[in-house]
Parts: structure tokens; C-alpha cells; sequence
């Protein structure tokens, strides 16, 4: 953002051209144009008529774009000087025992730690990269090489990358952050209905007489899909509100339950009792689009309203008539984010919400559906083009040998049988020295991964590092190599909301100095491995996705638009399909899978009496570095 001198002149209307694009923040996508003169300088972002956001913008969409022009953006590729070595934190903040809160602006202090890197050219930069991955991957085979993807990145990246790790350096040890929030809801809705995205759109809530916020905080963390929420709830929908602690749309709720935290299923057991037993459940869909129910009805049996009040803190009456207000409506839909699955029982508590929607019949109606609110703009398609170890694009099974051989057969390589560790495995497997080498594009595992004292352990026992970003991170400090890439505003590519739309995003300016973006590095990198990855554009490489992921057929550059399209998209002339399953699911009947109470490993104790839980705040952005 240009920081303007009182009394100086602002540049004439004329001078500003507006570039249609979308907000690089949360899942929900919103479509923006950026006001930009001819300098490249953003002056202003205005909400346009997309169909996940109808001209709103939450305030980080409308004024948190000044950190592409950060004076601290990287410009220059980065080598680590010798003197750096051995391998460790260079910043205070990040050495252990450190505490306190990081120099203000969200990142490290560069006067500690750019000391310890020179510049280079990009020729020597990619060299090193691919000697050091080449290097570890010769000695100690495939599976000892890991790549951390982005959620931030395009599809188009996601896609190249995961593609990089396959078929160039030879393992499925590639993951992203959709580990640590919805990789969970997506195991369970893969398990349960046979699909792992949402099944209708946010704003179909307008046509829901109920709709259940479970574990999140839109108001928070998806702010324009709130306003749609609290909409709907003006004009009847009626909101039942469930949380470890009371979220935003409380205000707004019929009826709010704040469960103790790690209680989910029982409190979630405890509804479908109610139904059952009050026979307030759909049994015409029960009978002819589900399986499983007789072993759900006999988990569920166990978990009274009375029996799990004490557990939850919920009183049985409230338990009760959650149930019933649930079981009566006609049509229902389900949110929930990261107090589900960001969780150590999140697949468990995924699996009720899923079988709670089944159970009453609330899937492929309008104002029916399950929603897992996604959080970065692109984690469902990072999730859908393969940033993930045990699948594909697609969400094809690596360790399917029929769906290895298709792959096999696109790339023109062998691929490994194995499914890939993830991030946590990663990390772990770091400090037993079975990974050696990490290439890591666009994520900050440092500061964003849980246990820092093991994460830093982790990052020093690299034989080789090479860290990808737009700023010098806390990860980056560990690195043999950092390589400049381009932000959101400085690449074209396309984007997968949380209600499956799949979005164009265009360049706003250009990348500042000799930073790139993030698809010409990793096609860089293939060509010195030996791979001739010559992609005119990123129109071709998304020409690319589609024809290894069915998921996203009759999509093009082209055709996205100025306003993209829903997938799946039936037919090229379609604008995609806003409501799924509405005669059967993908695996056929939708599953039952029940799920008992666990017991939570670390549970509050006489040492350590308190609960951290996480989250967002309305202004900020995960580490910092983009507000």
C-alpha cells in the first residue's frame, strides 16, 4: 500500500487501471478487483459480484494487500554462508529457550539473520538446490528426499510440485498444511460418502431451516461467509451453535452448547440417541441411500443425553432438545472447522457430523449438506491436484497399481508403490535420520507446526534444505538455499474455494526484483534433474491437471473466466454444480461409520490445570508475515 505524504496529490482516476483477481486470505475466495497505477501500486481492493462473495470483502480483503510491496520482500536468491554451518536457528527468537514476542511486523529480524546468507545468481542457486536434492536422493535413496507444499500457492503450482517429488525425485513424501487442519474431514467423507470436498456451497444456507456451527468461527476466520450466515438467520434459518468456547455467531444462534473440550462425540453420540429413539430420524433415506445403520444404532444406544452430561457439560434437557430441533426441520446444513478436525480425535468427530447428516437425511437437497469450512484460499486445491503423500490429483490412490500405471503412463516415469509420510511423519522421521533433504515451498513449519522444540531438532538435522517463500522466514534461517518466488498479486493461476469453485487469479504487478514465480522455479529445477518440463504457460500446466484429475473435467483458463466455475462440471458449457449426491453417493450408499469416546492424551491435571486452544482473530493471518 502507498504511504502518501499530507498534501501530496493522489494520482488521477485515469492513471488506475482495476485487475480482476480474488482475496489471497481464507477458503472462502471472495472475487476483488485491485486498483493499480501504472507503477504497480496498489491502491485499493473492491469486492465484485462472485458468486462466494456478492461484492463483499472482510477488512483483511480490503486493505491487507501491502506486504507484496514490503521493503523486505526477497529479490535475490540466498546461499548460506559457511561460517552459518552446522546447521541451527540464527535469529534469537528461534534459538531454544527463546520467548517473547517476534520484532513487530510479523517476521524475523533480517539485521540477525541476513548477515549469515549471500546473494547468488539463479544458475548457482538451482544447482545447489538440485545437487542437494540429487545428492541425498543418490546416497540414500527416494524416500529419504521430503517436499512441503502450499496452501497459498495456485492449483497450477500445487499441481507441479507434488508432480516434482513423484516423478523426478522419486517418492510421495509431499504434503502441505491440510494435515494439520481438514486432512481428517477429508479421511472421513472419503470413507463415508465417497467424496472428500464439500457436498453444496456456503450460500445455500438461505434455503436451510437449520444450520449447525460446529467447531468454528466464521465470524473470525470466514468473515464474508458469516455475513450469509447471520442473513439466513435474520430471515429464519434457525443456527445451533456448538463450541469448546463461544464463537461470533452465537449471538446469532437458536441455541448455543459449549462442550468441554475433546467431548464431540460423546455430545454428537448423544443427538443421534435422541433421534433414534424419539424416531426422529429419516428412515426412508436410511433404508435407501445408507448402510451401517443397525452398528450406529447400537454405539449411539450407549450415549443418553443423561449418561453424557456430566462428560460434556451440557445439560441433558439442552443435549435433548438440540435433537429435536435438528431432527424436525425439514432441511439442514453442517459447518464446522478446526474444533472438529484440527483435533486428535478429528476423524471421529468428522464421522458423527457426517452420520448426522445421513441419519436425518440432510444430503443432495437444497439447504441441506456438509460444509467443512476450508481455511486457505487454496487447500481444497492444493488437496484435489495431489499435495497430499497417499494420493494423486483426483484423490487417486498412489497404492493403487491401476491408477499408478495411468500416472506412470502421463509422466513417462516409474513411480514409487508407497504412500508418503506426512508433514508430522515427515518431521519425526527427520530426527531418526531417515529424511534427509526437505524442499519446502511456501509454508513455515517452524512457526506454524506444532512442538517447535522437535520441528527445530527436525530443520538442524537436514543434510540439505532449500526453502522457497516471499520473505525470509523462521524456516528459512535453517536453509542451505532460499529461493525468491512471487506472491499472489505477481502470478497467474487458478484457485479451489471452500465451495469447490475453481477461480482465476491474474497478476496485479510484477515480482519485485529477480524473484520468480513459484511453477518457473520447480520447472527449473526438473530440467536440471534431467526432465525436459517445457510448460508454455500456466494455462498448460492446468491443461495438465485436468486431464489426471476427472474431478475437474470441462475446466480451461478459458473457461474460469472472469468468475470461474463450480466442479464437478458436467459439460463445458456448465457453470459447474452447486449441489452434489442428489440420487447417490460416489461409493453408492453413504456409510455409517461409528465412533466411540476417546481419551485424550494430555488432559488438564494439578501440573498443568489449563486448556490452549487456537485460533484466529478477524484481523490477522496464521504467522504474520501477511498482516
Amino acid at each position: 500500500m502507498k504511504r502518501f505524504e499530507a498534501g501530496a496529490a493522489a494520482p488521477a482516476l485515469d492513471e488506475i487501471r482495476e485487475v480482476p483477481t480474488l482475496c489471497p486470505y481464507c477458503g472462502v475466495g471472495c472475487a476483488l478487483a485491485y486498483g493499480v497505477d501504472r507503477a504497480g501500486t496498489i491502491h485499493y481492493a473492491r469486492g465484485r459480484d462472485g458468486a462466494s462473495n456478492a461484492g463483499r470483502l472482510c477488512v483483511k480483503g480490503r486493505y491487507g494487500f501491502d506486504y507484496t510491496s514490503h521493503p523486505q520482500r526477497l529479490t535475490r536468491p540466498l546461499v548460506r554462508r559457511d561460517a552459518a554451518y552446522p546447521r541451527g536457528p540464527l535469529s534469537a527468537f528461534s534459538r531454544p529457550g527463546a520467548s517473547g514476542p517476534r520484532k513487530p511486523g510479523g517476521i524475523v529480524d533480517y539485521a540477525e539473520v541476513l548477515p549469515h546468507f549471500r546473494e547468488a545468481s539463479w544458475a548457482e542457486a538451482l544447482d545447489r538446490v538440485a545437487a542437494g536434492l540429487a545428492g541425498v536422493r543418490d546416497r540414500h535413496g527416494a524416500d529419504a528426499v521430503a517436499g512441503f507444499g502450499s496452501a497459498k500457492g495456485s492449483n497450477e503450482e500445487a499441481y507441479l510440485f507434488q508432480k516434482f517429488i513423484r516423478a523426478v525425485i522419486g517418492t510421495n513424501n509431499v504434503d502441505h498444511c491440510t494435515r494439520l487442519c481438514h486432512a481428517s474431514s477429508v479421511y472421513a467423507l472419503m470413507e463415508g460418502i465417497g467424496s472428500g470436498a464439500v457436498t453444496n456451497v456456503v450460500r445455500d444456507v438461505e434455503n436451510a431451516e437449520v444450520a449447525v456451527i460446529a467447531g468454528c468461527n466464521p465470524t473470525a476466520n470466514h468473515p464474508v461467509a458469516a455475513t450469509f450466515i447471520k442473513q439466513a438467520a435474520a430471515a429464519g434459518t434457525k443456527l445451533l451453535a456448538v463450541n469448546v468456547r463461544r464463537p461470533g455467531l452465537a449471538d446469532y444462534a437458536q441455541q448455543y452448547c459449549q462442550i468441554r473440550p475433546g467431548t464431540d462425540v460423546a455430545f454428537y453420540n448423544a443427538v443421534m440417541h435422541v433421534l433414534i429413539d424419539e424416531g426422529l430420524h429419516d428412515r426412508a433415506f436410511v433404508a435407501e441411500r445408507t448402510e451401517g445403520f443397525e452398528a450406529l444404532r447400537a454405539v449411539v444406544a450407549r450415549y443418553s443425553p443423561e449418561a453424557v452430561a456430566g462428560i460434556t457439560g451440557v445439560p441433558a434437557d439442552e443435549i435433548a432438545g438440540f435433537a429435536r430441533t435438528l431432527g424436525r426441520a425439514r432441511s439442514a446444513m453442517f459447518f464446522w472447522g478446526m474444533g472438529i478436525s484440527q483435533h486428535v480425535f478429528g476423524t471421529d468427530n468428522a464421522r458423527c457430523l457426517i452420520a448426522l447428516a445421513l441419519l436425518t437425511g440432510n444430503i443432495g437437497r437444497p439447504g441441506t449438506g456438509l460444509h467443512p469450512l476450508r481455511g486457505q484460499n487454496n487447500v481444497q486445491g492444493a488437496s484435489d491436484a495431489g499435495l497430499i503423500p497417499m494420493y494423486y490429483p483426483g484423490y487417486q490412490k498412489v497404492a493403487d497399481a491401476t491408477v499408478r500405471a495411468r500416472f506412470e503412463g502421463l509422466w513417462g516415469v516409474p513411480l514409487s508403490p508407497e504412500p508418503g509420510l506426512t508433514t508430522a511423519e515427515i518431521t519425526h522421521a527427520a530426527l531418526e535420520g531417515r529424511i534427509r533433504a526437505l524442499y519446502c515451498m511456501g509454508e513455515n513449519p517452524f512457526l506454524s507446526d506444532p512442538d517447535v522444540n522437535r520441528v527445530r531438532e527436525s530443520l538442524s538435522s537436514l543434510e540439505f534444505l532449500a526453502v522457497q517463500d516471499i520473505f525470509l522466514t523462521e524456516t528459512a534461517e535453517f536453509a542451505d538455499v532460499v529461493l525468491p518466488a512471487s506472491s499472489f498479486m505477481e502470478k497467474r493461476g487458478s484457485y479451489t474455494n471452500t465451495d469447490r469453485r475453481v477461480q482465476l487469479g491474474r497478476p496485479v504487478r510484477e515480482p519485485p526484483g529477480e524473484a520468480r514465480e513459484d511453477w518457473r522455479i520447480i520447472a527449473a529445477l526438473a530440467r536440471r534433474l534431467g526432465h525436459d518440463w517445457d510448460y508454455a504457460d500456466e494455462a498448460a500446466i492446468f491443461d495438465e491437471l485436468v486431464a489426471a484429475a476427472p474431478l475437474y473435467a470441462n475446466l480451461s483458463h478459458e473457461r474460469l473466466g472472469d468468475n470461474g466455475r463450480w466442479y464437478p462440471c458436467p459439460s463445458p458449457e456448465s457453470d459447474g454444480e452447486r449441489l452434489l449426491f442428489t440420487e447417490r453417493f460416489p461409493i453408492g450408499r453413504g456409510r455409517f461409520v461409528p465412533a466411540e469416546l476417546g481419551e485424550a492424551p494430555d488432559l488438564p491435571d494439578a501440573e498443568y490445570p489449563l486448556v490452549l486452544n487456537t485460533g484466529r482473530q478477524l484481523e490477522h493471518w496464521h504467522t504474520g508475515v501477511m498482516t
